[in-house]
């Protein structure tokens, strides 16, 4: 039996309690499986009608789920203020992670979703990641660059192969070595988590129109085919380098299952575009299984009652199933 999952608080002054409450009142409508939310309890305890119950340990959430939201409470602090960031915010929020990382680590936890923090926030008080993407692959022992961040949504999975560096310094990373091992985690991560057993990998070009044969570029001819003929040697199934103005309209993406990105936004613009409300940021390449919501804190509505708990839903739903498809792969 699955162990209920783990969702940190995220900043506690932004929308992650009230997405996080919200969620557990759709739990029958979306077939949510047990969860529980790490943080401070009084920042959950007034959420609009939301019965919240403290927990002592994770197994805890199982028996209490159907009443109450669980909580397993882990920072001791008056209730946050909604939209007011503040540096006790987010200490909460980063021993929410790292209790909630450490609990899917241990085994105690399912898998563990994360709520949206303030980078801003946290950089105030020490942390020294890009994300909460790079903390949790160093938590569970992996490198940053094999911990790849996917986003996905009904129609469409994209990976950016780099991600939170300034464009002008995407060339520079962007090498043969790198769309290998990309290319290889993707093809490793769909049959894995997403259950499809020949996944069909597309991957976008750098330069506008893909290079047009060089002649807009020439990274296509001397980085990106050598690696996709090593990758097609090894059975992989993977296109040639298409331009990104043309393959995410809707044909174009039923031919293939998950598309690789050289920089951050030729991935992100399509997805939110398409997937804005139900987007969701998986992890790859870690031993254990991390979602999150694809978007901020939005400390502007916070308090306000009308955060849209969407993507959170699809953040839980999506661990289950890669947690259920991990489980059938090991049998």
């Amino acid at each position: 039996m699955t162990k209920p999952f783990a969702i940190s608080c995220g900043d506690p002054a932004g929308v992650g309690p009230e997405i996080i409450g919200k969620s557990w009142q759709k739990r029958e409508a979306s077939g949510l499986q047990p969860f529980f939310a790490v943080g401070n309890f009084a920042d959950f305890q007034n959420l609009s009608g939301i019965p919240v119950r403290k927990i002592d340990q994770p197994i805890d959430a199982d028996a209490c789920f159907s009443d109450a939201l669980p909580v397993l409470h882990i920072h001791e602090a008056a209730a946050a203020v909604p939209g007011d960031a503040t540096l006790d915010g987010a200490q909460c929020a980063l021993h929410a992670l790292e209790i909630a990382c450490g609990l899917a680590r241990s085994g105690d936890a399912g898998a563990v979703i994360t709520a949206p923090v303030s980078k801003a926030q946290l950089y105030k008080i020490g942390f020294r990641y890009p994300g909460q993407t790079e903390f949790v692959s160093e938590r569970c022992g992996i490198a940053r660059e094999n911990a790849l961040m996917m986003l996905a949504g009904p129609s469409l999975r994209v990976i950016p192969m780099t991600t939170h560096i300034a464009f002008r310094d995407v060339p520079e990373h962007f090498t043969e070595g790198l769309i290998l091992s990309c290319a290889r985690a993707a093809k490793k991560a769909m049959i894995r988590n997403f259950g499809i057993a020949n996944p069909r990998i597309a991957i976008c070009g750098l330069n506008p129109h893909a290079g047009e044969n060089g002649n807009l570029g020439d990274e296509e001819q001397l980085i990106m085919r050598p690696a996709i003929d090593k990758l097609r040697d090894q059975g992989m199934d993977i296109t040639d380098p298409l331009p990104a103005d043309t393959m995410f309209h809707e044909e174009a993406r039923s031919k293939y299952d998950v598309a690789l990105c050289p920089y951050h936004d030729q991935a992100l613009i399509p997805l939110k575009t398409l997937h804005f409300f139900d987007g969701v940021n998986i992890t790859l390449g870690l031993p254990i299984v991390r979602t999150s919501p694809d978007h901020g804190t939005a400390f502007n509505i916070a308090g306000q009652d009308i955060a849209d708990p969407r993507s959170m839903i699809a953040a839980i739903q999506m661990a289950a199933t890669a947690v259920t498809n991990r489980q059938n792969h090991h049998r």
